[in-house]
């Protein structure tokens, strides 16, 4: 499985390196930065299912690092949401898919996260929603680090194990890198993974791009 993984984490960085340079697209780092996690969850075990991409019950994406939606729209085209040909449209006028992800765009984009710091409550809200429901539907959010900054991420942070919410899993890419400079340099979060211990959260911390080990914690969570 692993090998498999490898061979499309290195075809989504081709794809997402030809969109960004032929729509001369910003934020190609971040998107290259999270690609082994898009692939890990959208083609490693019990990944969703692309014909469920409407149905009210279904697992949720959300990606709350919104600048690096280049990333989420050529794993989506290659896992089938959508055909291939959007992407030679990404960023021009009048095309499905603009720099920031929208709902209703793509299927498979679930929120607008231009706005950092929103993706997680947002989040909480469809895991609440859910077990209200009784649907088992899991939620999982990729935020990155820099957003981590924002108050509105800790108020989630602290809301989401008071709730007991089990079926939700929140992914940082912590990268070190934001939009005006190294993250620790604009301000320093660590001990970053023992913050989230101290809310409640189950938190460790894995390599990347080491998508064997990212497949398994995902197997795990």
């Amino acid at each position: 499985m692993s090998t498999d993984l490898l061979a499309t984490a290195r075809e989504l960085r081709y794809r997402i390196i030809q969109m960004s340079h032929a729509a001369e697209a910003p934020h190609l780092a971040s998107a290259l930065s999270c690609v082994d996690l898009l692939t890990a969850y959208f083609f490693g075990k019990n990944s969703p299912d692309p014909a469920k991409a409407k149905d009210p019950g279904r697992d949720r994406f959300i990606l709350s690092k919104g600048h690096a939606a280049i990333g989420l729209y050529a794993t989506l085209a290659k896992r089938g949401y959508f055909p291939l040909e959007w992407l030679e449209r990404f960023a021009q006028e009048g095309a499905e898919l603009a720099e920031q992800p929208a709902p209703g765009c793509a299927p498979g984009v679930e929120l607008a996260t231009g706005s950092l710091g929103h993706g997680l409550p947002v989040g909480i809200g469809l895991a609440l929603g859910a077990r209200l429901q009784k649907k088992s539907a899991k939620v999982v959010v990729l935020m990155s680090d820099g957003e981590c900054q924002e108050g509105s991420v800790w108020e989630a942070a602290m809301f989401a194990p008071a709730q007991r919410l089990c079926h939700l899993t929140v992914w940082v890419d912590y990268n070190k890198w934001q939009a005006t400079g190294r993250s620790p340099e604009v301000m320093a979060m660590d001990p970053f993974v023992d913050k989230w211990k101290a809310f409640g959260w189950r938190a460790r911390e894995i390599d990347g791009h080491d998508i064997q080990a990212v497949a398994q914690a995902m197997r795990e969570s």
